[in-house]
């Protein structure tokens, strides 16, 4: 399989406003990509499943609530059930933790502000596909933009022991995430939920390009 035989599905929701950030990033890491809509029920056709951020039905209830409820996620779960590649970022990050394809869950921010800002991260594993082209511990920038993004569960230990840690703020904790943590995988590391945006760090014009071995590493 070429890079060019990939193909990103991008889940759109109501209220996603990445998704052609999404694209723009993995047709330059050279992969192709298809849009699928929340009321679609087959991934047959995709290699990699991507949930972009946004605000997914407004955010009501709690970010990622309504979403997680609609008829793509059954096919989202079998899908990750398979061993396949799914990434969440940020809202996506959200809908991952409210249908447990990842431990624990990104709660409103302590200071109960939007936060948008650049910020240093350190690569805590390169096990997932998304994160094997980086060195462990590396530290990257990548920016956030969320008002819902603190890391909580309640068996942190467990994260450390399965090595489920992916990313965790380098420097400044912004959000009062949970051990710094801002983002995280399944015990499998086929499925990643990260809140920063590496979309958004992927040439030169964009301040950073530490984001674009977030596309290029499912590639192989």
């Amino acid at each position: 399989m070429t890079d060019k035989d990939v193909n990103v599905g991008i889940i759109r929701f109501p209220g996603t406003n990445c998704d052609r950030d999404i694209e723009y990033a993995v047709n330059l890491a050279g992969a192709k990509s298809e849009y699928i809509n929340w009321n679609q029920k087959d991934l047959s056709d995709v290699d990699v499943v991507i949930i972009p951020g946004g605000f997914s039905y407004g955010d009501y209830l709690r970010a990622g609530a309504i979403a997680g409820n609609t008829p793509i996620i059954d096919a989202i779960k079998e899908f990750a059930k398979g061993g396949n590649p799914v990434l969440g970022i940020c809202n996506g990050a959200q809908i991952l933790g409210e249908i447990d394809l990842v431990p624990g869950v990104f709660i409103e921010n302590e200071n109960a502000k939007f936060i948008c800002e650049s910020m240093k991260l350190k690569v805590n594993t390169t096990r997932t596909p998304f994160t094997k082209l980086y060195k462990k511990d590396q530290i990257i920038e990548l920016p956030i933009a969320h008002k819902e993004g603190r890391y909580y569960t309640e068996d942190v230990e467990q994260l450390y022991d399965d090595d489920q840690i992916v990313l965790s703020f380098a420097e400044e904790n912004p959000n009062g995430s949970l051990e710094n943590i801002t983002g995280v995988c399944n015990k499998e590391a086929n499925v990643v939920a990260v809140m920063p945006h590496p979309e958004r760090a992927v040439e030169p014009l964009l301040r950073s390009t530490d984001g674009l071995k977030f596309f290029e590493g499912f590639l192989d």
